[in-house]
């Protein structure tokens, strides 16, 4: 696995010759964040050697090197689930590829369903925290000690500093924004409206079927992570409407215009 690895890590270091600023995954319905990217390559991922392919509609499936905001990024167009099909040992190479790329910083986004009554369709809530649920951790199995810890500390796995800047950045430019725990499910069923409730009834905000196992393998490499999520259904015990992909799509497109303030913003004016 370390070798395959390696082997990406160079092939996509031989093309951008130097290290990016920022990793950049972009969640259903967030493509249009790489229009804001003075694009310098874009790698499609058939190209790239043992990189996954994405199955799903309105993920794309390039990787695309430029510049936001005068900061270096490498954003991925297009991610990959476990509802897929993939181990999450897949799910997680990208992650693996950014570290040894040297990359420090990473911004996620995803669209979820929402089940605290506060939220609206349409709402972005910065995450704090998340409740993994999934039924398999990709940390399971031998640990690649050149990678990080068997045992690895999750008291922060959302950066507190990153948090901080997006709040002061969002009260500055008028974006209504939430902060709130994410919880992972594996999908690709939506929930019922009893699930909803559990969700709720377990501490969770927001409900997805993505992040969660990015994000353990990206802290057990010491990267600070950032994500953002659209919450673009509503869920609950007394709430049983009908949600489909589509309109999870229609309403991140109504999001997009803030989460892309937002995370251009971050990328421009976060230190660390």
């Amino acid at each position: 696995m370390l070798e395959k690895i390696k082997e990406t890590a160079a092939f996509i270091r031989n093309i951008i010759g130097e290290t990016p600023d920022y990793a950049i995954v972009l969640g259903s319905g967030l493509g249009k964040l790489q229009n804001e990217v003075e694009a310098i390559h874009t790698i499609e991922y058939p190209e790239i050697p043992n990189f996954p392919q994405t199955t799903v509609v309105g993920h794309g499936g390039k990787l695309i090197y430029g510049i936001l905001e005068g900061k270096k990024v490498l954003m991925m167009s297009g991610r990959f689930h476990y509802y897929e099909g993939y181990s999450m040992e897949t799910v997680t190479f990208p992650m693996r590829v950014f570290h040894l790329l040297g990359i420090k910083k990473m911004i996620l986004s995803n669209a979820s369903g929402g089940v605290n009554p506060a939220f609206h369709v349409g709402d972005i809530m910065m995450v704090k925290d998340h409740i993994n649920m999934m039924p398999e951790h990709p940390l399971r199995g031998k640990n690649i000690d050149e990678l990080g810890p068997r045992f690895v500390d999750m008291s922060e796995p959302y950066s507190k500093a990153m948090i901080a800047t997006a709040e002061r950045i969002a009260e500055r430019e008028g974006i209504e924004v939430h902060k709130g725990v994410y919880l992972g499910l594996q999908g690709p069923t939506f929930e019922t409206p009893a699930e909803y409730g559990m969700v709720r009834v377990l501490g969770g905000d927001a409900v997805g079927m993505s992040t969660v196992p990015e994000v353990i393998v990206a802290r057990h490499m010491g990267m600070e992570v950032f994500c953002v999520s659209i919450i673009t259904d509503l869920g609950g015990p007394e709430i049983a409407f009908a949600v489909s992909h589509e309109e999870v799509l229609q309403a991140a497109n109504k999001a997009m215009p803030n989460v892309i303030k937002l995370v251009t913003n971050l990328v421009r004016e976060h230190e660390g």
